[in-house]
């Protein structure tokens, strides 16, 4: 099933508000079962149950995150998308752990079935904290 470049749009808006809700069962609604998940230092889950056991730890120790969607690119009949964002969370580099911290990046996500079976996450190399640029920690 192709979804339409306003259903793409659609999901994408309820999982943002997912996202500010800090739901995880509902961010994981829009995931199919076989999603591959790679972040931004390059682990990768495979699969939905994998996915939400890798996340969950993080929503239940990281409430404070904020993401905002910042530029979404819908391609209707590759079914892909480009979604640039802004994560406003408490940091967690060394010598600044706990202060507000921004990262920004992409996801490039691909839809099968009209689900995300594919999220690849790039970001930044550097962090603004204290209203200043700051090299990631390897």
């Amino acid at each position: 099933m192709a979804l339409s470049k306003d259903q793409i749009t659609e999901a994408l808006n309820r999982w943002n508000r997912a996202w500010e809700e800090h739901d995880l069962e509902e961010v994981m609604e829009l995931f199919h079962d076989e999603i591959r998940f790679e972040n931004w230092t390059g682990g990768t889950v495979e699969g939905k149950e994998a996915l939400r056991q890798a996340w969950a730890p993080w929503f239940a120790n990281h409430g404070g995150f904020r993401f905002t969607g910042e530029d979404t690119f819908v391609d209707e009949e590759a079914q892909k998308v480009l979604y640039r964002w802004r994560l406003d969370w408490p940091s967690l580099e060394k010598g600044f752990e706990g202060r507000p911290e921004t990262r920004r990046g992409v996801d490039v996500m691909a839809f099968k079935d009209g689900k995300i079976i594919e999220k690849l996450t790039y970001s930044k190399t550097t962090v603004e904290i204290d209203g200043r640029r700051v090299p990631l920690t390897p």
